[in-house]
């Protein structure tokens, strides 16, 4: 028998939750993103809010993405590269994958690729904007 789909809110909570977890413990990326949540319960509440609009199609988030991470790049002095997002991509893809099969979790890895490759692009141009 196969792995089920993310179908709920508690699905998205489970993916993410397992996947900060692996972020967290991460050598290369943990310290960007330990160093500047201070309040990891709310934050993961946040981005299974974020998540869940995203797969779902719910428009209940309402946060900035892109400001917070060109705020976080411009904190760590411009370092972050498109190692970290790569990173960042596989961890996602391996929580996932542990997780689920389906539609929903092929479009989570859908959407994350390119919200990456999105973040990634417009944190190189923040920097060159004045």
């Amino acid at each position: 028998m196969g792995k089920p789909d993310i179908k709920t809110r508690e699905d998205v909570y489970q993916l993410v939750s397992q996947f900060y977890a692996k972020v967290r413990e991460d050598e290369v990326l943990g310290p960007f993103f330990n160093n500047t949540i201070k309040d990891w319960d709310a934050h993961l509440e946040h981005l299974t809010t974020f998540w869940e609009s995203s797969l779902f199609l719910k428009t209940k988030y309402y946060g900035n993405p892109l400001e917070v991470h060109v705020k976080v790049d411009k904190s760590y002095n411009h370092s972050i590269t498109e190692l970290h997002f790569g990173l960042w991509l596989n961890l996602w893809y391996e929580t996932i994958e542990a997780l689920f099969e389906g539609d929903y979790a092929n479009n989570a890895k859908r959407r994350a690729r390119k919200m990456g490759t999105f973040l990634y692009l417009k944190i190189f141009e923040a920097r060159n904007t004045p």
